[in-house]
């Protein structure tokens, strides 16, 4: 793979074909150590992240839950 003179570099088809790589495909390219590595970046992050962070109660759902605790309190005590 060689660097053209603009800083393009040629993916060779083979791989492009295996990654589904064309024209507009959002690539990052990491420095690593002493390397550089490419990533296949999703079209739409938002829909490749969608579910991916672990869910828990809400704080909303935890201060509700709080305040029927403190009325329940108040109504007994």
């Amino acid at each position: 793979m060689n660097v053209l003179n603009k800083g393009q570099i040629v993916i060779p088809a083979e791989i492009r074909h295996r990654y589904g790589i064309k024209p507009g495909t959002p690539l990052e390219i990491r420095e690593v150590g002493d390397h550089l590595e490419l990533y296949l970046l999703p079209a739409d992050p938002i829909v490749a992240f969608r579910g991916s962070l672990k869910t828990t109660d809400s704080l909303i759902n935890q201060l509700i839950e709080e305040h029927k605790q403190e009325v329940a309190q108040d109504v007994s005590g």
